[in-house]
């Protein structure tokens, strides 16, 4: 099994590629594959038929997958991607923490 450095809803930034610092949630995980979709980034073109009789197709503009090497956890409180640890809270519950300043990442 692979594992990912990020999860589905977290707020990431992009590493490199054609939207290279554009900020966005990851709305799907793929760890077999290594990828990831975020939000408003990586935009590719898609030809789609129309399914029903009357619907329209055409073309479509849709986030494709990206590779997640290229992507960094966003931290608020630096306003930047950075690399995360994991602490344990008192009730032994893990918490993911911006290792650049030390706060909280959600």
């Amino acid at each position: 099994m692979n594992k990912i450095h990020v999860k589905t809803g977290d707020s990431v930034v992009i590493l490199s590629g054609k939207d290279k610092g554009k900020r966005g949630n990851v709305l799907a995980v793929s760890p077999k594959e290594g990828k990831l979709i975020v939000e408003g980034c990586n935009m590719a073109t898609k030809s789609v038929k129309p399914r029903r009789q009357g619907e329209q197709g055409g073309i479509v503009k849709a986030e494709a997958a990206m590779y997640s090497s290229k992507v960094a956890l966003y931290c608020p409180k630096c306003e930047r991607g950075v690399r995360y640890g994991v602490k344990t809270d008192d009730d032994g519950k893990k918490i993911r923490v911006c290792k650049r300043c030390g706060a909280e990442i959600k």
